[in-house]
């Protein structure tokens, strides 16, 4: 388990870029009827790639990665999305699967700051924080009030942050999830993360239940070389 000190502050853009972003006012619990943290019937199915998902992106998952978090929206324009763990020995396994959101107007492959859609592609999983004390992760943790959802937004939304795990999108791997460096610069956006679901669509993260979450920081370690592939399911077979 690693720890990282707390990160004393973070910019407004990082918090609004994703999760809710207090226009949300439709809220609800949706999401929380669904079972979450499900072991799948096909667990035990060895499997030679990740179901579903085209040789295009396929070949973007690195060969040293063990461990692959799919998210499978149900479409283009959907916030609806299903978030299944994949891990490798000597054939991929599906491990658990849990109901998810994504950007509340969907997936695009060109993300753009405030598009309310999240970006199709791989990214590596490198960092993980948020409010609430490490639970025992293997991706270095960083714990800050500073990723508190501010109080203006629905109440729904307040706790979207407890746990996050950076998807390294337009990032710097290697510092705390809210660090607000954009790589690419800012019209690229920014701060796109797994993170705790209320209830509908994000302002571009990928968001899923308390105990999903908490799983995955568990389970995701840095010795097996995490990624995420994620996008609508015609994008992703694409």
């Amino acid at each position: 388990m690693v720890r990282v000190a707390a990160a004393a502050v973070v910019s407004s853009v990082v918090l609004t870029s994703c999760g809710g972003s207090g226009d949300d006012e439709d809220a609800g619990d949706g999401g929380g009827a669904r079972k979450a943290g499900r072991t799948d019937a096909r667990a035990a199915e060895n499997l030679k790639r990740i179901p579903d998902v085209g040789d295009r992106l396929q070949s973007r998952i690195p060969k040293n990665s063990r461990q692959v978090v799919a998210v499978y929206g149900e479409g283009r324009n959907s916030a609806d999305a299903t978030v299944v763990l994949y891990t490798k020995s000597a054939a991929w396994k599906k491990t658990r699967s849990w109901p998810a959101h994504n950007g509340k107007k969907g997936w695009t492959p060109n993300h753009r700051e405030n598009d309310k859609r999240s970006p199709v592609g791989v990214f590596t999983l490198s960092d993980a924080g948020g409010v609430l004390a490490d639970p025992g992760a293997r991706l270095p943790y960083t714990e800050s009030a500073a990723f508190q959802a501010p109080h203006y937004w629905p109440k729904t939304h307040w706790h979207d942050f407890d746990h996050v795990i950076a998807i390294d999108y337009n990032r710097v791997k290697g510092t705390p999830p809210n660090d607000p460096t954009r790589p690419q610069g800012q019209r690229k956006g920014g701060s796109i993360w797994l993170h705790m679901d209320h209830g509908s669509g994000t302002s571009g993260c990928v968001s899923l239940s308390k105990s999903g979450m908490r799983y995955l920081l568990r389970t995701l370690d840095p010795k097996l070389r995490p990624v995420v592939v994620m996008g609508d399911k015609a994008s992703l077979r694409g």
